[in-house]
């Protein structure tokens, strides 16, 4: 298959963060009196943007969240994030193969974390400007706006983009997007790929990689 383009989510696809940040929203909400566990954070708040992921908060903890607690929040992930993580296995050598087509970003986190992971990667080069966060708005994935977003600064039809994506919300916001969309399995918060890709399949993904050498097998690379 042939694509003027191929548009990443951050965060399980590009960057191998789920298990800790998960974790650290876990804990962070715990300490202020709603209990939550790892597996609870991946499946209510993965792959919102902030503010909806506050406004899903707000909903279970039935109150406003305190003042400080995103800031709280922050240094948690800090020192959780301290000692560095990894980009997901293969991509380094995916993006390398890639170096004749455009690519970009299309992320509910915040920029300046996502441009600090790459340049940790070593990763930055491959993508230049071209990181789209949807941290702030108002509407977030599962809504199309950001991957729109990232078609438009490509300067190329989102219908001839392809998305990976890793989660069901994000998923849907790339099909919404009118991409064809590869659902990604290959993070290591993903414990059971095959019942993941049903799940990623049933939101609309055209189809599922475990690894980037199936991202490979299906691209025709």
């Amino acid at each position: 298959m042939t694509f003027q383009a191929v548009i990443f989510d951050f965060d399980g696809v590009v960057a191998d963060s789920e298990v800790r940040a998960n974790e650290c929203l876990a804990e962070s909400l715990t300490a202020i009196g709603l209990p939550t566990s790892y597996e609870d954070s991946l499946r209510r708040y993965c792959g919102h943007n902030w503010q909806e992921t506050e406004r899903r908060i707000v909903q279970q903890l039935g109150a406003p969240l305190p003042d400080d607690f995103r800031q709280q929040h922050r240094e948690r992930a800090k020192l959780k994030f301290a000692d560095g993580f990894c980009a997901v296995a293969g991509v380094a050598d995916f993006l390398a193969q890639l170096v004749a087509v455009p690519r970009a970003i299309a992320s509910s986190s915040q920029p300046d974390y996502i441009q600090r992971s790459l340049d940790g990667f070593g990763l930055a080069t491959h993508f230049g400007p071209h990181i789209y966060s949807a941290d702030g708005w108002a509407r977030g994935k599962p809504y199309p706006d950001i991957y729109l977003a990232a078609a438009e600064g490509l300067g190329v039809d989102p219908v001839s983009c392809l998305a990976l994506e890793d989660s069901p919300i994000g998923a849907r916001a790339a099909v919404a997007a009118g991409m064809t969309v590869i659902g990604f399995c290959g993070g290591g918060h993903i414990l059971d790929a095959a019942a993941h890709g049903e799940t990623l399949q049933a939101v609309g993904v055209q189809h599922v990689a475990h690894d980037y050498d199936d991202v490979r097998k299906i691209m025709g690379l």
